[in-house]
């Protein structure tokens, strides 16, 4: 019988087997095929070191690695702030020299000596940290007090309501001189007092406050390094009285200053009249009491409130009018023209004019590192180098963080300098751009506004997507016609505002002013009708729920790279911005909010939304709707919905069914603890309880308390950490006895927070 052929007598489907003299032939034509591609990995892997290598020494060859000495001095500070305890300053210091010195040890190894340098940078910003901290540390308020204040008048900015005073304080009544804040600001609704006078008044004042929810902003750090260790408010009548030394050198020039500021504000307001006025007064002196919330809605609204807070935009629009009107001033003269240096002697009148108006608009940390930067940029005209230029941009960022390393953390320092990098990069890119086929051009005037309107729309864009990512950390907020309201707003600004306002300046003391005046007055106006337009349009501004600073670094991260590399390498700037995007489009909100001193939380219902019981205060309730991105207004009665109150309790019901009970009283806090899952007390209480109990004097020691449901219980997030000890932490109470909550509310030393927000328009810019 004859064996069938190979496959058949086998069912359908069933597999041949293949010879196994076949299977050993194919065994060293698979070896073969898996060493041809890993040799095709070893030649890409092998390629992309070269291209690496190349890439790496064109960036050297063009002195870009400058460019992250001010990132790595950045590094350094963060660092510092990270720290729990203050630091020694001998520590930065030796590290530092020991990195110097290795870097010029291994100066001929470029690699070696750079990776030293930058650790240099390192240790340099967190010695700016210890020593700026040193420099400026002062004893901060530790609990609320009510009694007589004097001190010398520093400041005052007249509002819509009274006016707010920054005191250089002399005495507090009951508080030793080792603990009395140097300086306080207050807010006074009636009398009157003018810079320079020392003046005593009943004041209730209470310690810088923390931050509104764990990892939210610190206004308690930032009051700490403006110099301010107590706010509050004055009542009663205000009374002049003997000083008890005469007044500082350095204070009477402040004093001078402030009293010509507040009459130049008055002049312009009044010449130029209504909110134009306002906004007009406040571009010139800084003063920004007259501008009324709803204004400064609209400005918010359409993405143009950078132009209230003199910062770089008007410090170079003011140093460009006096650049150019020096430089047109002496080109009159052929003789002067022809023999002298006119463009550096424009540059050094423009510097003269840039100080001058930083030191009379008040020297704010957003004017002053503008300053830093306008001052650096016409430097280099002095030198022959070019004025806009990374390296300068740089060279700017280390002196403000060598000077004032806080200025880090706040989101003036971040968008300023995000906004100028992307400009700057731009600008690299475009002149650096193959001229093989020009455009066509224009005929005048079309070719002059064609490229003045492209400007205007390109540089726009590049700032708004710079700046975008800080605004969402620091605000929750994004602006989507941003674009329409500085392509609209900015050229009047530009051409109308800035320039009057340099002429009015020059015209003041000869009493020539008013016609500047007016006409920066009128320009304001459309401005402000501009901001309103784009204001009532549908979503002009988006909330943006709260995302966390390693996504912010990402962001950072992403910009950097992008704008300080060159070479073809730069577009790894997009794997952290997609690593940060992704991370922000999903935030982790927490379910339960509660204030800092127990007067209000928020709980999350089954609808995903806040609700509210308590009262807490306005200014923290918008902080927390806007971290939640939620665009509700604090007075919407849907805060109150689905909670079941009594004179002692309230309860609400969370998204998985339990219950949080927020008792104020004694009674409430007894019942609830049986029945609750979470008892949130606005009183001490040191008794047992069932459920987990957070009171008035766990949160006094914590402050602002964030809520995480898991499947055990609650996690939660203190804005204040127990092993803390920096000079701008409040200072906590030990666990009072049983009974002391009552005396301690009777004599006024269990105040609440101030219920006025603390003044951080200053830190509020927009782009420059």
């Amino acid at each position: 019988m004859q064996p069938a052929p190979p496959g058949q007598g086998m069912r359908p489907g069933t597999p041949q087997a293949k010879p196994r003299g076949a299977r050993a032939a194919a065994l060293p034509a698979r070896l073969w095929q898996a060493a041809a591609a890993s040799s095709d990995i070893a030649a890409w892997l092998q390629d992309g070191k070269a291209r690496f290598t190349a890439a790496l020494a064109l960036e050297v060859e063009r002195r870009r690695p400058f460019l992250w000495l001010p990132v790595a001095m950045g590094v350094g500070i963060l660092l510092y702030f990270a720290a729990d305890r203050e630091p020694a300053l001998w520590a930065p210091l030796l590290g530092l020299g020991l990195s110097a010195g290795l870097a010029f040890a291994l100066r001929l190894r470029r690699l070696s000596a750079m990776a030293c340098l930058a650790l240099a940078a390192v240790f340099a910003g967190f010695a700016a940290g210890v020593w700026r901290t040193a420099e400026i540390a002062a004893p901060m308020l530790e609990r609320p007090r009510i009694g007589k204040l004097t001190g010398f008048v520093e400041t005052v900015e007249a509002r819509d309501s009274g006016a707010r005073l920054v005191l250089l304080v002399t005495d507090i009544a009951g508080l030793p001189a080792a603990e009395r804040p140097k300086r306080v600001r207050v807010n006074i609704r009636a009398g009157a007092a003018a810079p320079g006078d020392h003046i005593v008044a009943t004041a209730r004042l209470l310690p810088p406050p923390g931050p509104a929810r764990a990892g939210g902003y610190d206004f308690g750090r930032d009051a700490f390094f403006r110099g301010i260790g107590a706010v509050g408010s004055v009542s009663g009548k205000i009374s002049l009285a003997p000083p008890p030394y005469p007044l500082p050198l350095w204070l009477a020039l402040d004093v001078a200053i402030d009293r010509a500021r507040n009459a130049l504000t008055q002049r312009i307001a009044e010449v130029a009249g209504g909110q134009g006025g306002a906004v007009a007064a406040a571009l010139v002196t800084g003063k920004r009491g007259l501008i009324t919330e709803a204004t400064n809605g609209d400005l918010r609204a359409a993405g143009i409130y950078h132009i209230v807070s003199i910062s770089g935009l008007h410090m170079v629009l003011a140093a460009g009018t006096i650049f150019w009107l020096v430089r047109a001033l002496l080109a009159l003269s052929q003789t002067i023209a022809l023999s002298w240096p006119v463009k550096k002697i424009a540059a050094v009148s423009a510097m003269i004019g840039a100080t001058a108006y930083c030191v009379f608009s008040g020297g704010e940390v957003a004017t002053e590192r503008s300053l830093v930067m306008t001052l650096v940029m016409l430097g280099a005209i002095l030198v022959d180098r070019a004025a806009l230029s990374m390296r300068n941009l740089a060279l700017a960022a280390m002196i403000v963080l060598l000077r004032e390393p806080e200025a880090l953390l706040g989101p003036s320092f971040q968008m300023s300098f995000g906004a100028v990098a992307a400009l700057i990069a731009f600008a690299e890119r475009w002149q650096n751009r193959s001229h093989a086929e020009p455009p066509p051009r224009l005929p005048w005037p079309l070719g002059a506004l064609w490229t003045a309107a492209l400007g205007i729309v390109v540089t726009t864009l590049l700032a708004t997507a710079a700046t975008a990512p800080f605004g969402a950390y620091h605000f929750q907020t994004f602006n989507p016609f941003g674009l329409l309201g500085n392509a609209m707003a900015l050229p009047f600004v530009s051409l109308f505002v800035m320039p009057a306002a340099v002429f009015g300046v020059l015209a003041y003391p000869f009493g020539l002013d008013g016609p500047a005046w007016a006409l920066m007055g009128l320009a304001s106006d459309v401005v402000l009708k501009v901001a309103h337009w784009v204001a009532t349009i549908d979503h002009s501004t988006v909330m943006i729920a709260a995302f966390g600073p390693v996504v912010l670094s990402c962001f950072a991260l992403s910009l950097l790279w992008l704008t300080l590399w060159t070479t073809a390498w730069r577009w790894l700037a997009a794997l952290p911005l997609i690593l940060g995007v992704a991370v922000a489009g999903k935030p982790e909100r927490p379910d339960i909010l509660i204030e800092r001193d127990g007067s209000g939380l928020a709980v999350r219902r089954a609808d995903g939304r806040l609700a509210v019981a308590g009262k807490p205060s306005r200014f923290v309730l918008q902080q927390w709707l806007a971290a939640d991105g939620d665009s509700r207004s604090p007075d919407d009665p849907g805060l109150r919905a689905g909670i079941a109150c009594d004179a002692l309790a309230c309860v609400i019901r969370t998204a998985d069914g339990r219950s949080v009970s927020y008792a104020r009283d004694r009674l409430a806090i007894i019942e609830d603890c049986l029945r609750a899952d979470l008892v949130v007390a606005a009183i001490p209480w040191s008794g047992t309880c069932k459920a987990r109990l957070i009171d008035r004097t766990a949160l006094g020691r914590d402050g602002a308390t964030s809520l995480y449901r898991t499947s055990g219980g609650w996690s939660s997030q203190i804005s204040e950490s127990q092993s803390s000890e920096r000079p701008w932490d409040r200072r906590r109470e030990p666990r009072p006895a049983v009974g002391t909550a009552t005396a301690a509310k009777s004599s006024g030393l269990a105040g609440s927070q101030p219920s006025a927000s603390p003044d951080i328009d200053a830190e509020t810019e927009g782009f420059q």
